[in-house]
Parts: C-alpha cells; structure tokens; sequence
C-alpha cells in the first residue's frame, strides 16, 4: 500500500506515476492494470457524455441552476468570450457535468458528486484542446484517483466531514495531478501540482443554499477547474510547495474539525442563511410541503374510490 505522498515520491521516482498506482492496486486488490483501465475507459466516455449533454442545458431540480454551461457555451461559439480556449472549455465541461448532476443525471463522481466536475472538465478540455491521446487522459485518471486514494487514508472525503476543501479542494489537487502528467511532468511536479491546488482550498466551507448542491456548488467546479490548471502550470514550471502535501493534507483535516457545524453541509450558515438563502429556502420548503399534500390529497382520494367500489 502507497501510505503517504513522501512514500510514493520515493517509489516513483524517474517512474510513470500511472504504472505506480496500476502496480500497487494489482498487489493490494489484486485488480490487474488491464481490468482498471477498461473500465476507466467506461467512465471517461460517460464523462465525454455528460458533458454533451450538459452543453445542452435545462432547468435543476430545486430551479436554481441548469443553463450555465450553455449559456458559456453559446457566449464561446459566437466569440464573446475573452480568455484562452482551454481556459473557457474547463470552466464549460466543469458546468456541463455539474448541471447533468443537478438534474439527477448520469454523472462520474471525482471524488464526489458535489465536485464532480472538476477533473472531468480539466482533463477533457486539455485532451480536446491539446490533441492529446484519449489513452492518456485515462491513465491520468489512474493518476487522480491515485492522488485521490492517498488523501482518503488521512481524511473523509465529504463535505460534512470539514467542508468543501474535502471535496472541490481534494477534485482539484487529484486534478492538477492528472493535468500535470497529461503534460509530460515527473512525479515530483504531478505531487506538488496536487499540493499547491490543495493548500490553497484549505478552509474552503460547504454552505449550500436550501442544503441542495446547486447553489454555490455548480459554479464553484468550474472556478476551481481553473485553479487545477494554474496549480499544474506552476508545478510544471517548477515551482514547489513549500508545505509537503503529506502535511498539506494534516492541515486540511485539522480544518475541518474546526469548522463550525453550520460550515459543514448543514446548510446551517454561510451563502445558505443570507436572506436571498433564506427565501430560497423557505419556498423550497414550501414546495415539498405542496407536495406532499397533494400526495396525501390523491392517496386519500384513491381510497375513497376504492371503498365505494367495495361498497356497491
């Protein structure tokens, strides 16, 4: 077993970090590298996919979020938009993924649904943009879900657990990882790529409005697919984290304990009781509770049917 980051540097030295991760989870699960990459093939088409999909737009389920991939979508084909290609793609797939999981679609979580659409978003943009072999992309998924699992041995990745740094911070660490080995980095930049990304979420809170993840969830994938790309740019350039990611990930779980509950998923503070929040809250309330009625309303009516029938 791969116990820590500073382990893993040492094993994987002048190595290829993907083949690392294959090998240990071919001796730990006895899972050959075959069988893994197989079926992340599946899941990188069910990404391609709901991305697609995405791209098309329609309402969520709470009726808060649904078109911003399409309308950043659109705003990119007719030329409105002002930052790079791979830039704007990112942040399009990230909404794409995120909105399909609004609407209770078919998604890939990474390495959860709330932040689901980071990895996907980066790593799709750059194949697309970068021409870079669809095989690749799934093996720098080997990658994120290694960078993934070593984080998972120190901390539970949920945002109850310590807020969204649990979740949009370690989706963007596992990211910058894979972004920095689609670009041909060693394992030292692929690890300090995942450090930087993840030390700069650190404290990052899980407030979602009326507890439902569209509200600020959606829009924060795609802001944070960009961090992925900038903290893979910089490790590339070999710039380093000072903090080393084993500690890093110490800090992110001392965090969270010391979040407030209400920070923690509970919808129970931050974005979730401002007033506008609130309101939201309250007519979603409402509309469960219209809801139910209207259940209860057309159980009681059947009953009545049925007894009549009896009776006659």
């Amino acid at each position: 077993m791969i116990e820590s980051f500073s382990h893993l540097e040492q094993l994987a030295a002048g190595r290829d970090l993907a083949d690392v991760f294959l090998e240990s989870d071919a001796q730990e699960h006895a899972v050959p590298a075959d069988q893994i990459l197989e079926a992340l093939r599946r899941r990188r088409a069910v990404m391609r996919d709901c991305i697609e999909r995405g791209k098309g737009g329609g309402t969520s389920m709470g009726k808060l979020v649904g078109n911003e991939a399409k309308l950043l979508n659109d705003a990119f084909l007719a030329g409105r938009t002002f930052l790079d290609p791979l830039t704007v793609k990112a942040e399009i797939y990230a909404l794409s993924v995120m909105g399909e999981n609004s609407r209770m679609g078919v998604i890939v979580a990474a390495p959860t649904a709330g932040a689901g659409g980071v990895v996907p978003g980066m790593l799709l943009a750059l194949e697309e943009e970068r021409n870079i072999d669809p095989e690749k992309t799934v093996r720098a998924l080997v990658v994120a879900g290694g960078v993934g699992s070593i984080i998972a041995l120190s901390a539970n990745i949920s945002g109850a657990a310590g807020g969204c740094q649990n979740e949009v911070g370690v989706a963007s660490s596992m990211a910058a990882a894979a972004v920095a080995y689609m670009m041909g980095g060693t394992t030292h930049n692929q690890i300090h790529a995942a450090a930087l990304a993840l030390k700069n979420t650190l404290g990052l809170v899980c407030d979602p409005v009326g507890g439902l993840v569209e509200v600020p969830c959606v829009k924060r994938n795609a802001l944070f697919s960009v961090h992925s790309l900038t903290a893979a740019q910089l490790a590339l350039a070999g710039v380093d984290s000072v903090i080393p990611m084993d500690e890093i990930v110490e800090a992110m779980v001392r965090i969270g304990r010391a979040l407030p509950r209400g920070l923690r998923e509970t919808a129970e503070g931050g974005l979730a009781t401002t007033p506008t929040g609130a309101n939201i809250a309250q007519r979603l309330k409402d509309e469960a509770n219209q809801r139910r009625a209207a259940r209860a309303a057309e159980r009681e009516r059947t009953a009545q049917e049925r007894k009549a029938q009896t009776d006659e």
